[in-house]
């Protein structure tokens, strides 16, 4: 009676404890349990225990081998394909229960990759693709792998472990940026990337499987490039929920435009000789009932999708003439407005009318107006309406800014040709223009050449002080970004004006434009 007690005892006992007796090393202690049976209890329980402790480690899965997680070779330069790493991350998860073990998904995705490949073209693109990998892969441990999914987009899958949480993945993921962030040199060239990173742990996944725990990644590596550059995000459900809402814009746009939800914000530029305000420009913003403020970035795309671009050049002209119109009534002297025009906008035949209608409409010169174009338009564009826009445009009186001056490639000629009266200089030539002295002698190049052609000169993208002044230096004629103000809506312009008026304070030139 009392073996038959014992030996159920020690059956629930073991049964309570399966899941340790699937670990193969517990076999080893096989030998010692059988011989204290039989110590204890005679040779019943020997006979019990040499026949019944093997069954019942078979039936826990104890002799269940796992399969083995293949080496993939590292022939395209320690990357391997997205379908060798979903399957070895299918195989990490099929033996995580029986393990103990765990993982993560990171994607590390380089900002503004659109603007490498205008700036710097194809070849260099691709050449930032193969140093991006090599410096992810000399961060990682040996056994990490690498994956590029798509341009400029690398999946790493993390050597399952013990224990991962989200401290170790933020951890993992800024020392992944830290390692991109150098500049490449290239052709004499120095280019500096940025990445955002977005992650999800094995035990965050929607779904335990290899596509969803990979999709989940890409998800929030969509949400940080959203909130970059050089964002971090972690997978949750709400990343997947805001995705939901970027597609449902585009049935609320319309919405929008007639019920005025979307209205220009003035970012402000000024002089680097006298501080003074110089112009304004306008930026889009959404008003959205329920997501709150929307930048640019989140619905633009949506808007040229849906066919919606004219109107939202309509709505952004109106808004910045009747707010120049109303500071004029204050008192307030704003010398210009910018607004930015496509080249979906700029083809469009009535385009001149349209203009001159709505400086008449506001009571306004010509020259309050600045019509800012991409480089990018100048360069690539051989379509004579576009030309003839310009060029009206300019015979009228309106300001041309070049803007993003140095990624489209624009030749002198088309500068001339299209009536170009200021260059913007592109945010990627300002970068660290305070302690860099290749990116100092890009922009006292792009100036000397403003210079002989007469044209002004303006910097965008200007984000700290020490830019400010180095730009100054440089002889650039004014700035424009986080440094002076942040976009704002049109009732904080006149408070900002009064206190900017108040501390004016010039910057000293110091030294000399030649480097």
């Amino acid at each position: 009676m009392l073996h038959a007690i014992s030996r159920s005892a020690v059956l629930r006992s073991l049964w309570a404890h399966r899941r340790a007796l699937r670990r193969p090393e517990i076999m080893a202690f096989l030998p010692a349990v059988t011989l204290a049976a039989f110590w204890f209890g005679g040779e019943d329980m020997l006979v019990f225990t040499a026949l019944g402790l093997p069954l019942l480690f078979a039936l826990a899965g104890a002799f269940r081998f796992e399969q083995a997680v293949p080496d993939f070779p590292d022939a395209a330069g320690g990357l391997v394909s997205p379908q060798q790493m979903e399957r070895h991350l299918g195989l990490i998860l099929q033996n995580s229960e029986r393990s103990g073990d765990t993982t993560g998904i990171i994607m590390v995705a380089l900002d503004d990759l659109a603007g490498l490949d205008a700036q710097f073209g194809t070849g260099a693109v691709t050449e930032v693709h193969e140093r991006v990998a090599d410096r992810l892969a000399s961060a990682l441990r040996g056994p990490d792998l690498i994956a590029r999914l798509r341009p400029g987009c690398f999946a790493i899958l993390l050597t399952p472990m013990r224990r991962i949480d989200l401290e170790a993945m933020v951890q993992v993921a800024a020392r992944l940026q830290a390692a991109v962030a150098p500049p490449i040199s290239l052709d004499a060239t120095r280019i500096y990337v940025t990445a955002s990173v977005g992650f999800c742990l094995a035990a965050r996944a929607p779904q335990n499987t290899a596509r969803a725990l990979m999709d989940a990644g890409l998800a929030a590596a969509t949400d940080a490039l959203r909130c970059g550059p050089g964002a971090i995000r972690a997978y949750s459900p709400d990343i997947a929920a805001r995705q939901k809402q970027t597609d449902d814009l585009r049935g609320s746009l319309e919405a929008a435009f007639d019920e005025g939800q979307i209205k220009p914000f003035f970012q402000p530029q000024i002089s680097t000789d006298t501080g003074a305000l110089t112009g304004l420009e306008a930026l889009a913003r959404w008003h959205h009932p329920e997501r709150g403020l929307l930048p640019p970035a989140d619905f633009l795309a949506a808007v040229a999708d849906a066919g919606l671009s004219t109107r939202l050049c309509d709505t952004m002209l109106a808004g910045a003439m009747g707010a120049l119109r109303k500071w004029d009534q204050a008192g307030i002297r704003i010398p210009r407005v910018g607004v930015n025009f496509s080249a979906a906008e700029l083809r469009d035949p009535r385009l001149v009318d349209r203009i001159r209608w709505e400086l008449d409409r506001f009571d306004l010169r010509p020259d309050r107006l600045c019509v800012e174009i991409l480089e990018t338009v100048v360069a690539d564009s051989a379509t004579d309406l576009i030309v003839r826009n310009l060029s009206a445009l300019a015979k009228l009186g309106c300001q041309l800014d070049l803007d993003d001056f140095g990624t489209g490639q624009a030749a002198i000629g088309s500068i001339r040709r299209f009536g170009v009266s200021r260059l913007k200089i592109d945010r990627s030539f300002i970068t660290h223009v305070n302690d860099d002295r290749e990116q100092q002698r890009t922009v006292a190049a792009i100036l000397s050449l403003a210079e002989q052609l007469g044209l002004d000169t303006i910097a965008e993208g200007v984000e700290t002080p020490e830019e400010h002044a180095m730009l100054a230096q440089l002889g650039c004629k004014h700035v424009q970004g986080y440094a002076i103000a942040r976009p704002m809506p049109f009732d904080d312009v006149a408070a900002w004006i009064t206190r900017h008026r108040a501390g004016l304070r010039p910057l000293p030139r110091i030294g000399s434009r030649a480097l």
